[in-house]
């Protein structure tokens, strides 16, 4: 009951009419499609043409590598590999066991020579081993002191393709009118057959589409890059992964360390300072078994059968790292064929989201169905679900990708 004008303030708990994928997720949330039914419940943005792309930061963290012979306690003249990103006044860490002096760079020489006053601080100059890491721990500068030369962090550009889904559903207008035993009429069917099937298809676009652009038909075509081609290139990393990406195939048998070493790196991004590092974990069918049995083995589980106990065995939700955690979903379509039953892909959420394409955002067309508009005559009744979409990952190496696991081991 209320009184006055009547707002969206008064409406019924889910009462209002859901976007495509929220009734996705509110009516089938064990369905075919999990990731894009989550989209519903994260951010989206608008796409204002067939190519979106955005531009992306990650904090630049100073190092340097010394090369060419090792360096004498006495020795302010500095080979390393590269200069990149240097300044003067930076203090560096030299990070060796033996002595881990920090010095100030006075001067950049070359692109491969710093010139340094040595011992700046409580640890005296030592020997400087060749290949050894320098990393850059704060900076430094004299009272009346010049303004110091800029660094700047130069954004990425990522880019990816709006993607064009259609599922029609028609049936004869004979059978729209025939009633069945069980189930509902034949219209609702067969409109969520059709639900179901654009659901798939995007979901499967979400993970395993690859960016391409030309021509069918005689008419521009696009496909999108999914999750796992974006976190499968190396050129959406930070330069200091040198190309390594989050990728990566077990082997025939896989133990906790060697999983926990697949998943860890997903870890050094921390893309929303106001969660905790946890990340969604989909997996198919053997992978999830395989990572129980990891659990199993690493945790040395035993079962004790007690009398009148009417459950047995183990089921795990949720992995938790010495860095993180990971919330467990097994996806469905990932049981459709081997080899994708044996793979688990990480999602950070918080990096995840759609672009459509201005209003196209699943539209609902059908024809010759109570007031819709004829088909050219044809006895029958349909519709079509057209969605105009592209997939967004913010921050690639917050997520990850594992293939091939197999069996678990011990260890």
């Amino acid at each position: 009951m209320s009184t006055g004008i009547f707002t969206t303030s008064n409406l019924t708990t889910d009462s209002a009419k859901k976007s495509f994928a929220g009734m996705i997720t509110r009516l089938m949330p064990n369905g075919s499609a999990p990731l894009f039914g989550m989209t519903s419940m994260l951010q989206t943005e608008t796409a204002v043409a067939t190519e979106h792309g955005f531009f992306t930061k990650t904090m630049l963290l100073p190092e340097v590598t010394t090369y060419g012979s090792t360096h004498t306690s006495a020795d302010t003249v500095i080979n390393v590999l590269s200069t990149a990103n240097i300044l003067p006044g930076m203090i560096m860490r030299i990070n060796n066991s033996a002595s881990f002096e920090n010095i100030i760079v006075n001067n950049v020489i070359s692109a491969t020579q710093l010139q340094v006053t040595r011992a700046v601080g409580t640890v005296v100059a030592a020997t400087i081993p060749v290949s050894t890491a320098m990393y850059q721990v704060g900076n430094a500068f004299e009272e009346s002191s010049l303004r110091p030369n800029s660094l700047i962090i130069n954004p990425v550009r990522i880019t990816n393709f709006t993607q064009i889904f259609r599922n029609t559903w028609a049936i004869s207008d004979t059978i729209r009118q025939t009633m069945m035993i069980a189930g509902d009429t034949n219209v609702a069917e067969s409109r969520t057959d059709c639900a179901k099937f654009h659901a798939a298809d995007i979901e499967k676009a979400l993970f395993f589409g690859q960016k391409s652009q030309g021509t069918r038909n005689g008419q521009p075509f696009r496909t999108m890059d999914g999750l796992i081609n974006i976190v499968g290139t190396a050129a959406n990393y930070p330069s200091y992964y040198n190309s390594v990406t989050n990728v990566y195939t077990a082997g025939g048998t896989t133990t906790y360390p060697q999983l926990e070493g697949f998943l860890d790196p997903m870890f050094n991004q921390n893309t929303d300072p106001t969660i905790g590092n946890e990340r969604v974990l989909f997996v198919g069918g053997t992978a999830k078994k395989v990572i129980t049995q990891i659990t199993r083995l690493a945790t040395g589980s035993y079962y004790q059968i007690m009398d009148g106990q009417t459950s047995w065995g183990l089921q795990y939700s949720t992995i938790k790292t010495s860095r993180g955690a990971f919330q467990l979903i097994e996806h469905p379509l990932f049981n459709s064929n081997t080899t994708w039953s044996k793979m688990a892909v990480g999602v950070d959420l918080s990096t995840f989201r759609m672009a459509y394409l201005g209003d196209r955002k699943t539209q609902n067309k059908e024809f010759n169905n109570d007031a819709d508009a004829n088909d050219n005559g044809i006895d029958a009744v349909g519709g079509t679900l057209t969605t105009e979409v592209t997939c967004v990952v913010k921050n690639p190496p917050a997520n990850g990708v594992v293939y091939n696991l197999t069996a678990g081991a011990a260890g």
